[in-house]
């Protein structure tokens, strides 16, 4: 009895430490990863710069059975690209920025306003957390593997390491509309090249319901309540010749907004990349005597 207690205790101590070096060699491999996934990320945003895209967006609005409202869908034609600033920017971000081009497949007119849900001039880029100096706001584990697009992928999840209060305020170029930041809020995984840490897709929602307290004429303020705010981007390879070069640049961006209490409970928006062209600019040092 004495001996299998004994060994009963030697199988647990044996375990234990099996279990503390799988452990120890795991979060070794996530660094790993999150180390070769930020190189990949600076490289992006670096020669991105230089890059211009046409983004054709489509929305159409729903229930919130998620069935369409019977609005006609409203299409949106950009020009785009990614600004960033790795030695001036403080919170180390990048940025989409965008010119619209087109409304429902014709010029824009003077009396043609942004609506309150068409995409932002200026707006966060969503993979400015995996750079190395915003890594510690997060929580990352390891997901797994599998294959995209033929290319073979560690699975990262991610959710913010504290999630911040939800502030509303006056959207900055649109009349009677909201600005809302529900930092922290959101959760997702990382799709990531085994083999050069590129980004291959990149997947988020909410990780609870968010509450916001917007200013209403009528009432004072009216809570809405975001039940969903789901998105998937994909990347793929873009080439470019003279010099050649590829890219691992976004092709797709489809995202599902619903809301409670909202004057437009849904919100279906499919984001095609195409167009994309390179643009570089020469210096030449010219002796003035």
């Amino acid at each position: 009895m004495r001996r299998a207690s004994m060994l009963a205790a030697l199988g647990v101590t044996t375990c234990t430490l099996l279990t503390g070096h799988v452990r120890a060699a795991s979060e070794a491999d996530l660094e790993q990863v999150l180390a070769k996934v930020g190189a990949a990320v600076e490289r992006y945003y670096a020669r991105a710069q230089s890059v211009m895209c046409l983004e054709t967006v489509t929305q159409q609005t729903l229930t919130l059975g998620m069935q369409p409202d019977g609005t006609p869908m409203r299409r949106l034609l950009y020009d785009l690209r990614v600004a960033w600033d790795a030695l001036t920017s403080e919170d180390h971000a990048a940025t989409v920025q965008r010119e619209l081009l087109k409304v429902n497949n014709r010029e824009p007119r003077p009396k043609d306003k942004p609506k309150c849900l068409d995409p932002s001039a200026v707006s966060p880029d969503s993979l400015t957390m995996l750079l190395p100096a915003n890594r510690d706001d997060y929580i990352f584990t390891l997901a797994g593997s599998a294959k995209i697009s033929g290319r073979a992928a560690t699975l990262v999840d991610y959710k913010a390491r504290q999630r911040g209060t939800v502030t509303v305020k006056p959207h900055e170029d649109r009349e009677e509309c909201w600005s809302i930041d529900m930092a922290g809020s959101t959760r997702g995984r990382v799709w990531i090249d085994a083999a050069t840490g590129d980004v291959l897709r990149f997947d988020e929602r909410l990780a609870n319901y968010v509450e916001a307290a917007l200013p209403s004429k009528e009432y004072g303020s009216q809570t809405v309540v975001f039940e969903r705010l789901d998105s998937t981007t994909v990347y793929q390879p873009v080439t470019f010749a003279d010099p050649d070069e590829t890219l691992m640049l976004p092709t797709s961006h489809e995202s599902l907004q619903l809301v409670r209490n909202a004057g437009t409970p849904g919100l279906r928006s499919t984001h095609k990349f195409s167009n994309y062209r390179r643009f570089s600019t020469e210096g030449h040092v010219i002796d003035p005597f």
